[in-house]
């Protein structure tokens, strides 16, 4: 379902445009619906603008538990914004309980939407850690994202199996050198 907010005609002039300016003709048969085709495409990619995560960490579970809920290896596909070309990856969402626990499904959709919006892997680490530090009130938030970035895959550098990973540490994992260690054990433990 696309958002009222994105408006698809501009999109498909703009790609038309685009087409044009590197010497296609955007007329021809096999590109007569690729600015339609592509419109639809950016605002899914996109999605992530017009929803808000928050909703998805408001359902929790009172829950006498006090150690390591980890959630490892959530894809996703996001967009660079600085040249608007895909990365891929995964995400790994641990978080130390303080009296609530959450559905473990909503951690994977906290990650869907800030993944939906033109972005840089760093940022959105930092957001998913904030959202889930600020809305559960965990004593610890451990974020860690391990990504392929096709604008440093494709072109310019062209290095191909080159992995950007970024982490972002909260509460006990980032105060606690042995609570840190205790997640990335946890995270990535034998697999390296």
């Amino acid at each position: 379902m696309t958002s009222p907010d994105v408006d698809l005609p501009r999109i498909e002039h703009a790609v038309r445009e685009i087409l044009s300016a590197v010497g296609e003709d955007p007329d021809r048969e096999g590109l007569q619906e690729t600015p339609s085709r592509v419109a639809r495409m950016y605002a899914e990619l996109f999605s992530g603008l017009h929803e808000d995560a928050r909703p998805h960490l408001q359902k929790v579970f009172t829950e006498d538990y006090d150690e390591v809920v980890l959630v490892r290896d959530i894809s996703f596909n996001s967009m660079c914004e600085h040249h608007l070309l895909p990365f891929m990856g995964k995400a790994h969402i641990g978080y130390l309980p303080n009296g609530k626990v959450i559905g473990l499904s909503k951690l994977g959709r906290v990650v869907e939407v800030v993944s939906r919006r033109p972005q840089v892997q760093e940022r959105m680490t930092e957001q998913i850690a904030n959202l889930l530090e600020t809305e559960l009130g965990a004593k610890g938030v451990a974020v860690v994202v391990e990504a392929t970035h096709t604008c440093m895959t494709i072109r310019g550098i062209r290095k191909p199996g080159s992995q950007c990973v970024t982490s972002a540490m909260k509460g006990v994992f980032r105060s606690h050198l042995s609570s840190r260690s205790e997640i990335m054990q946890l995270i990535y433990g034998e697999r390296r």
